[in-house]
């Protein structure tokens, strides 16, 4: 069957215009909000069943930070509150060293904070959200097949098997970091793209309450740096703490028995094992580890049929928290496709530098240089801004953030440099 949603043909004119948004998860959902608040008609297309309606919810449960530019985001879809009240604050990265000391560096300035958020509440509170909207339909199980770059029809299969061919007056590609969408666009001269695994997977556990409360302080970020290695725990609101090993994939191969996972443990965390308990020792052997990657292209758009948006345009490793942050920068409407790309690109570019920058936080000169900007951000709060804050306390673009860090570096470095002359004189 065929149906044809799109108002291209001159009859059509007092038609609203048809948004096809291709991919049902976080970045989709928030999508398909935006264009129905402008007066879309929006069409989403799902390729997994509805997640209000399953008994079990398939994928990742990674838990995800929210900072100011994903709350600017959601504020204007009127989400903000909603979210916030089911998100737990952290104001601090708690590192915990191998001896069991905790240390606590925080994020910004005093009431400064990240939020961790569940991702399947997220996804669920952003799918009810979009249900209310009388001008979206959303359509499950349905999966793309292809879609035409001269015609913009889509063929999808349902569950049943079914093919039906769709059009629509622009086709928005939210399907994730191995999108069907942007297969056609690698067909395409002078597309640029690129995927990366990393060396590490991740393993992901749930750390329980002790005695009906938190095994550790909730308002914190848990980490144990461990070189090659780390450990996280984020807060959820069922006290427990949702946990992430990452690590390189020959290390994950090493541990082999329920023996080995306590060794393990008892040498790079010891600290964890009576908070973990009695699930410690099975943590490695319910789902192997996970792998991540990585992506880049450029452009983002096709023509004025189709763009990219999220993990599909600009899929990242989650090292900084600013995934879901980036992923909710919303444009406006199709005819500004050509825009997009021009102003996205850099940005997307600049994250990545930025994830190499703040890798290590159990370094020396991590920590030296937070101290630093931290000390100077008081003396000159408008012209010293940690990197870190620019990034996730402001909607400072982020090419902007990076031409802006370089020029702070060079003034520390000569800052350091005359105070260490100045105390070798004395």
């Amino acid at each position: 069957t065929t149906m044809d949603y799109s108002t291209n043909d001159s009859k059509s004119t007092s038609k609203k215009k048809v948004v096809a948004v291709v991919g049902g998860g976080l970045v989709g959902n928030l999508n398909a909000c935006y264009f129905a608040k402008r007066g879309f008609q929006v069409e989403v297309f799902e390729s997994r069943e509805d997640i209000l309606q399953a008994k079990i919810v398939k994928g990742r449960s990674i838990n995800l930070v929210l900072s100011h530019r994903g709350r600017q985001t959601l504020k204007h879809v009127g989400m903000e509150d909603t979210i916030i009240s089911k998100g737990i604050p952290m104001h601090s990265r708690m590192i915990h060293a191998l001896n069991g000391t905790q240390s606590p560096i925080p994020y910004g300035k005093k009431g400064q904070y990240i939020l961790s958020i569940d991702r399947a509440n997220l996804n669920k509170e952003l799918l009810s959200a979009a249900e209310t909207y009388p001008n979206i339909n959303l359509n499950f199980a349905n999966k793309l097949l292809d879609w035409s770059t001269e015609t913009g029809a889509m063929t999808f299969v349902r569950a049943e098997g079914a093919k039906e061919e769709i059009q629509a007056d622009l086709i928005v590609g939210c399907d994730g970091a191995f999108s069907a969408i942007r297969k056609q666009f690698l067909r395409q001269s002078r597309f640029n793209y690129s995927q990366t695994y990393t060396p590490h997977g991740y393993l992901e556990f749930t750390m329980p309450p002790i005695n009906g409360e938190f095994a550790m302080k909730p308002n914190n970020l848990h980490i144990w740096p461990r070189n090659t290695f780390m450990m996280i725990a984020l807060p959820n609101l069922d006290k427990t703490f949702n946990c992430t090993l990452f690590m390189p994939f020959e290390e994950f191969e090493k541990v082999t028995t329920g023996d080995k996972v306590i060794e393990f443990f008892q040498k790079y965390f010891p600290d964890a094992i009576p908070l973990i308990g009695a699930l410690l020792r099975g943590i490695f052997f319910r789902l192997p580890a996970q792998a991540m990657v990585s992506v880049k292209c450029s452009s983002y758009h096709f023509g004025d049929k189709c763009v990219l948006m999220g993990d599909a345009a600009h899929a990242m490793v989650p090292f900084y928290g600013q995934g879901m942050n980036a992923l909710f920068l919303i444009f406006i409407s199709g005819a500004v496709l050509p825009e997009y790309t021009r102003v996205r690109v850099p940005d997307d570019l600049a994250i990545y530098f930025i994830l190499l920058t703040n890798s290590d936080v159990n370094s020396k000169w991590f920590l030296f240089r937070k101290y630093v900007d931290n000390f100077l951000h008081i003396i000159m709060p408008r012209t010293i801004i940690p990197l870190y804050t620019m990034v996730t306390f402001t909607r400072t673009r982020y090419h902007k953030v990076v031409k802006h860090w370089h020029w702070q570096d060079k003034v520390r470095k000569d800052i350091v440099h005359v105070h260490s002359t100045l105390f070798k004189g004395l």
